[in-house]
């Protein structure tokens, strides 16, 4: 089992295929992946996270190879699970949990970024089932994450991160507060993503402030305040907001993102900041320039890690 051992504190800057406009493994409304790994590394950004399973290249040695000749390093992997449907959806879940483990593993990364299964369809808007949980549910939520935490750390090393989301059943202050206090803090943690949770009505420095120490990665993102009214008074699906531009260009939006970094470098923790801007879909030329300001902009916020 991989010890996650303290490393001299700082901010880790990197971005994702999101940012990019990339939600799927393949879509034709999608840049290739080798643009992607070229532009994100013209951006000026050294980590990325591999976005969904099967975008790039699944196979370990290429892409090690495809990553290494443009100077990039992998932060984390991500899964999409349904865990409150209970031990019942174990088995199919673990398959595809284990098939991003072990190449986030291979990759040297020690993050897996853990999402909650979303109750409307992000594409469509689709309801597919009730908003709230029942307590039973919840039950299974936080039970079934202790366990694929406990099984990914011991299988693959890796530290296992749940990413509050909108459209999911852990979204808003209420949501995380009760998803933390009823997890264990040696085995789950929290990526914080700073757009998803004001989104939902959170404060990121109120909630790094308040649990500091279940705060193991960041995500980096902004939502257009106008935008963000319109689509919670109409009920507007998360797929549809951001095809209106909820999401937005730093630093134009919500929340101020210096408050968040101070707070995050405060911890006295490494931590991977990883920018990532819902864009899909998106012309393909316009993800470049803007994550090169985005890069510029986080530079200007304070220091961060030599390898940023």
């Amino acid at each position: 089992m991989t010890s996650f051992a303290p490393s001299p504190t700082g901010i880790r800057i990197g971005s994702a295929p999101d940012s990019w406009g990339v939600w799927f493994p393949d879509d034709p409304r999608q840049v290739p992946w080798e643009r992607f790994l070229d532009e994100v590394s013209e951006a000026g950004y050294a980590w990325i996270e591999l976005g969904p399973y099967g975008y790039l290249p699944t196979d370990p040695a290429r892409l090690q190879d495809e990553t290494a000749r443009r100077g990039l390093s992998v932060s984390a992997g991500t899964v999409f699970t349904g865990l409150h449907h209970g031990p019942a959806v174990w088995d199919r879940t673990w398959a595809h949990v284990a098939d991003n483990a072990a190449l986030t593993q291979a990759m040297g990364a020690e993050h897996l970024v853990v999402i909650p299964a979303f109750w409307r369809d992000d594409k469509t808007g689709e309801v597919l089932e009730d908003r709230t949980l029942t307590a039973a549910q919840w039950h299974d939520l936080t039970t079934q994450t202790e366990r694929l935490a406990r099984e990914v750390r011991e299988r693959y090393g890796l530290r296992v991160v749940v990413h509050p989301h909108a459209d999911t059943h852990i979204a808003d202050e209420e949501d995380v507060n009760r998803f933390l206090d009823a997890t264990d803090p040696d085995l789950v943690s929290l990526c914080l993503d700073t757009g998803h949770y004001a989104y939902c009505g959170g404060d990121s420095v109120k909630l790094i402030e308040t649990y500091g120490e279940r705060i193991g990665y960041l995500h980096l993102k902004q939502v257009d305040p106008e935008i963000l009214a319109d689509v919670v008074a109409n009920g507007v699906p998360f797929g549809p907001a951001v095809a209106r531009g909820v999401m937005c260009e730093p630093p134009g939006g919500a929340p101020a993102l210096e408050p968040v970094l101070d707070a995050a470098r405060a911890l006295g923790r490494d931590l991977f900041a990883v920018v990532e801007q819902d864009m899909y879909p998106c012309p393909p030329d316009k993800p470049l320039p803007i994550a090169r300001r985005t890069r510029a902009f986080l530079r200007s916020c304070g220091p961060a890690r030599p390898t940023a």
